[in-house]
């Protein structure tokens, strides 16, 4: 026989993450020389980052512009050591539908 408590139990719904479906994001690259290989990865659906890592052998100076349509650029810069990594990262007010990441990098 069920108690009281087990008949008043109602199943517990977890919601599907806002962040499951993922937006494009194009990266476009101007290095200049600099030896700087660069990834993009969806945080969540107005969050994104810029993974870069230096594997030359001079200091490389890089910048990027994260445009989400009709919201203001966000600028990121960064100063990279050879043979180190850096996260550039980027939230926006709105949620995310397409993100353009222009980078520039040059030798220091």
């Amino acid at each position: 026989m069920e108690s009281a408590d087990e008949k008043n139990l109602l199943p517990v719904v977890r919601p599907v993450a806002a962040g499951a479906q993922a937006y494009p994001i194009e990266l476009e690259k101007q290095l200049n020389g600099a030896e700087v290989s660069a990834s993009t990865q969806e945080i969540d659906h107005n969050m994104a980052a810029l993974m870069l890592y230096n594997y030359g052998q001079s200091e490389a100076e890089c910048s990027a512009v994260f445009r989400n349509g009709p919201e203001a650029p966000r600028t990121r810069r960064t100063l990279l050591a050879p043979g180190a990594s850096n996260n550039m990262t980027v939230k926006f007010t709105r949620s995310v539908i397409r993100l353009r990441i222009s980078l520039t990098c040059g030798l220091k």
